[in-house]
Order: structure tokens, then C-alpha cells, then sequence
């Protein structure tokens, strides 16, 4: 099951097991259990801390296939109803190391509240081997399921269990059940999902805020343009803070990178943890799962503007760089909100799983609408890819391999009017032949919608100057209207929409805001 390579980093990996752990694997005579039992022996093969317990044939209770990773002799331990490979296979080896005793890599605080967690959570993880947001949810939860024995949590492969999936109405993934309710859904951390179990941290970090010191530069936003500001605004040595509502933005969304110079192919959770990692080295406060809601900027040169967070934090600062990104537009047609997670989705790589053998839709004719065809086109019986303009906007070399694929169809100048539904979940979409105003509908399980981006500026109306796009108004140095206010990246003005032109925007803002305060008096005391 694993090629002798993995097994070898895998033997190094496991001998930081302290503690000796049984796979107890819940299995019958089916293909998916004979492949997770192949792969549980290999595991097991691997150190003799690991032990593998067998019970084909034993009614346990449990999903079949599935295993649990338990700590011999306590209540300790995670369950898979899964193979975990593909993305998940870093979630089963951290499940190995976590269980066997070595400690999650979380902050003494985290881990002090997660203990603190009173009451009985049994969380159910949906997920597909191909998502790359899924790995944090279930590593998340698996943590805290190691560091407090009443939490329990179980990651389950929708494909695997395609009819658990159907019979609850989940299209999208990561879909995360507490209790048999459903909980959550999308990408978290540990500190998303605490904040959703325990209300009281609010408070105290709100009062935090009261005694803590002005920042000399605030970042908000934690993808590529704020990481890169932070970094180039610790380098000058100044008190520098960052405001996050998920570290890494949308590259957590991006499957396949290669066209950052110098990193020839890497992926987007895997540059994410890299540029964290990075801003870590240097003295940044970190404030993640946090969302700003507003910003009041300074009245004069020599003031303190102030961002307010949803929690009720307020934090202050003599400059400010605003990188808040973007996210998927939307289609704004009806049906698209009420069936959004019920056949409306925006990731390929998560929730194509989901559509296994049936037929979908792409609209949007750019890079990302035709790579999104591409990949579904290898999981889904059919794709039919809509696009509004006459002609498809992607790279040649991508609408030819598109082409070359017998399950892919092509409706170029063609609006979208309507995703249709039976209440429950997507069964169709309506469209308009532009040329010939001919209306058409297509039957279908899903629709991907994939047209560009739009701005995370809502909260900003008021406060610095947006043109009609949202984006906010900035001039070559990075100033916005605002006094001392800079901003980067792709909820900004500057063109190109490219990672690598929203790392040199967010250094760009940051310089900016080291001029302009070596240029200004120190702060004057806030208005009451």
C-alpha cells in the first residue's frame, strides 16, 4: 500500500511515539477494507509501538471500513472512516504522533482552554481525500480530541460513504456534525472552531485590548500582501501586528501554483503554512480567526487610528495596511444563494468528490473555470462548462486539453438565468443562447461557479475611498484616502491579480507606512 520511500520516512516519524497505540480497525470482506487493512499493516510494520486489532466479521457499532487510533489503556484516540491518502495522509500520520504522545503544536493557551472544554462533543468531520481545506478541519479537531477524552471526533470520506453523504444533503465539504447537528462548514482551525464552542476568551481578549499598547503598523489580512507587509514592517524593527481572519487567504483555496518565480510547482496550503511560518520568525503579533469589522482612521497626522474587531476588540495603531483580499463571485442569479453547499459550489478540488458519476456545470470560461472542467471531467460523468462572452478567456494551451476531453461540453455566449432545484438540492440550470435568444435548460446534480473575484471591502465603506468594483483606491505607493492608511493586494486598485504582485504590494505598503511614520510626531491620546 505504501511505496518503500513513504514507509522509510514514516519509520523516522513514528519513533517519536511514547506512548504504545493500537489501529483497531472496524472492517468486512469489501475492497475499501482489504486496502485499509493493507494499509494499517503497513503502519503497523513500521514501529513496534503500533499495534494492529482486526474485527472482520464483529459487529462493533462502528462505520465499516473504518479504524480507530487509540492510546493503549486510555480513552484517547481519533476514528477514520476513510483512507486516509491524498491530503489526509498528514492528518493520519500527525493522528499516529498525537495519540503515541507527541504534543499538537499549539500555543499554551490554546491548549489550556481546550482541556477547559466541559460537557460531551462528538464531532463528525465530512470530507474528500481531494480537499484542500479539509486536512485543517480534521487535524484541528483531531488535536483536540487527543488533549481532552470528551471530545471525540470521526473524519469520514464522502466518497467512501457517497449514501451517508446523499441521505443528509451535504455538497460541500468540509461539513463538520456536533452531537448529530450539523456545526460548521469550510475550513477552520483549532481557534475557529474554540470560538464557536467557548464564548468567554471573547470577552477577555476585548479587555485585553484595553491596556494593550498602540501598534506602530496593523495589518489586516493574513494572505500573501499582509504576510509580506508584516515581515517587511518587523524588519525595521517596529512593534508590528497582523489581524487574520484565515492565515494564508485564498491561496488555502488554490490547488496548484507554478508561476511564483523561483518556486518552479508548490500548492496553496502548502506556500500558506510556508509564508506563516515565515512572518512567525519575526516579533509580529499574531491575532488569527479574527474579523475586522471597522476601521476608524486617524483624524490628523499624529493620531491613532483604531480597528474594531467582531469580538469587540479594539486595537489601535499609528498606521495601518489593509490586505483583506478577495473572494469567488458570485453568479447572482436565482437559485445560487438558496442552493449554495446543496449543488452551488466554488471549489473543484473539495466538493468534486461529491459529484462523482453525475453531471455538472462550470460557468466561467477563464483559467480557473476551464482548469475546474478539467479536473471534474476525471471525476464526474459529465461537465458542461458556460461561458457569457462569445469566445473562452483562458490560455489556449488549457481550452485545447479542455477540448480533447470527450466528457466536456462547451456553451460559449450563453447567460446564465437560473440554477434550479427541488427544494432540497441543484437539478438543472437555465441559460440563454445570446445569439439567438433561445432559452435553454440542462439537468444537473451540481454547478461550480467560477467568474473571477470580488473585494473584502464591505466593512472599509465610509472609512477610504473604493471605486465601483469595491477595490480600494490606491496610489503607487500603496496610500489610500486615509491618513496613514496603506493597503495591498488584490482588494486594491493595483491590476494583475497575481501572488507574486500581491507579496511586492504588500512589502511596497509597509515601506510606505515606515515613511510616513518617520515622518510623523508620535500619536496624539485618542478622542473619547
Amino acid at each position: 500500500m505504501l511505496d518503500a520511500n513513504l514507509k522509510t520516512q514514516l519509520k523516522g516519524y513514528l519513533e517519536r511515539i511514547t506512548h504504545p497505540i493500537a489501529l483497531v480497525a472496524s472492517v468486512d470482506d469489501g475492497e475499501a477494507s482489504r486496502e485499509m487493512i493493507a494499509l494499517l499493516r503497513d503502519l503497523a510494520e513500521q514501529s513496534e509501538r503500533v499495534t494492529l486489532v482486526e474485527s472482520q466479521g464483529v459487529d462493533t457499532g462502528e462505520r465499516t471500513p473504518s479504524f480507530r487510533v487509540e492510546r493503549i489503556g486510555t480513552d484517547i484516540g481519533v476514528r477514520f472512516a476513510a483512507l486516509p491518502t491524498g491530503h489526509e495522509l498528514t492528518s493520519l500520520v500527525l493522528a499516529l504522533l498525537q495519540v503515541g504522545g507527541y504534543p499538537p503544536k499549539l500555543d499554551a493557551d490554546l491548549v489550556e482552554r481546550i482541556r477547559a472544554l466541559e460537557g460531551q462533543f462528538s464531532f463528525e468531520t465530512y470530507m474528500s481525500l481531494t480537499c484542500q481545506n479539509c486536512p485543517d478541519v480534521v487535524q484541528a479537531l483531531n488535536a483536540m480530541s487527543v488533549l481532552n477524552p470528551r471530545i471525540r471526533h470521526v473524519a469520514i470520506d464522502g466518497a467512501l460513504y457517497q449514501d451517508e453523504v446523499e441521505n443528509l444533503g451535504i455538497l460541500s465539504v468540509p461539513a463538520v456534525y456536533l452531537n448529530g447537528e450539523p456545526f460548521a462548514q469550510g475550513r477552520m482551525g483549532v481557534e475557529e472552531i474554540l470560538s464557536k464552542l467557548d464564548t468567554d476568551p471573547l470577552a477577555r481578549d476585548a479587555a485585553k485590548s484595553d491596556v494593550k499598547a498602540p501598534y506602530d503598523v496593523l495589518i489586516v489580512g493574513g494572505g500573501p500582501a499582509g504576510a509580506a507587509a508584516a515581515i517587511y514592517a518587523a524588519r525595521k524593527g517596529i512593534r508590528t501586528g497582523i489581524v487574520a481572519e484565515r492565515f494564508g487567504g485564498q491561496l488555502v483555496d488554490t490547488m496548484a501554483i507554478d508561476n511564483f518565480v523561483s518556486v518552479a510547482e508548490t500548492d496553496g496550503p502548502r506556500f500558506a503554512a510556508a509564508l506563516e511560518q515565515h512572518v512567525r520568525r519575526y516579533d509580529v503579533e499574531m491575532l488569527n480567526a479574527q474579523r475586522a469589522e471597522k476601521l476608524v482612521p486617524a483624524a490628523e497626522p499624529g493620531a491613532l487610528a483604531e480597528v474594531r474587531l467582531a469580538n469587540g476588540t479594539r486595537l489601535t495603531a499609528r498606521s495601518v495596511v489593509l490586505a483583506t483580499g478577495a473572494r469567488w463571485r458570485n453568479i447572482d442569479v436565482p437559485g445560487e444563494q438558496k442552493y449554495r453547499s446543496r449543488g452551488v459550489a466554488y471549489c473543484p478540488h473539495c466538493d468534486g468528490p461529491l459529484f462523482k458519476g453525475k453531471r455538472v456545470a462550470v460557468i466561467g470560461g477563464g483559467n480557473s473555470g476551464v482548469e475546474a472542467a478539467i479536473d471534474l471531467a476525471g471525476i464526474v460523468e459529465h461537465v458542461t462548462l458556460i461561458e457569457f462572452a462569445p469566445q473562452l478567456k483562458a490560455d489556449a494551451i488549457l481550452v485545447a486539453k479542455m477540448e480533447s476531453l470527450p466528457n466536456v461540453d462547451i456553451r460559449a455566449n450563453a447567460q446564465t438565468i437560473e440554477i434550479t432545484g427541488d427544494g432540497a438540492r441543484v437539478n438543472g440550470l437555465r441559460y440563454v443562447d445570446r445569439a439567438t435568444g433561445e432559452e435553454q435548460r440542462i439537468a444537473l446534480a451540481g454547478v461550480f461557479v467560477q467568474i473571477g473575484l470580488v473585494p473584502n471591502t464591505e466593512w472599509l465603506k465610509g472609512s477610504v475611498e473604493l471605486n465601483r468594483f469595491g477595490e480600494i483606491v490606491v496610489d503607487a505607493k500603496g496610500q489610500t484616502s486615509a491618513v496613514g492608511v496603506f493597503a495591498a493586494g488584490d482588494s486594491t486598485t493595483a491590476p494583475y491579480k497575481q501572488i507574486i504582485i500581491a507579496t511586492g504590494e504588500g512589502a511596497k505598503a509597509a515601506l510606505s507606512a515606515f515613511e510616513h511614520l518617520i515622518r510623523t510626531p508620535l500619536p496624539l491620546p485618542m478622542a473619547a
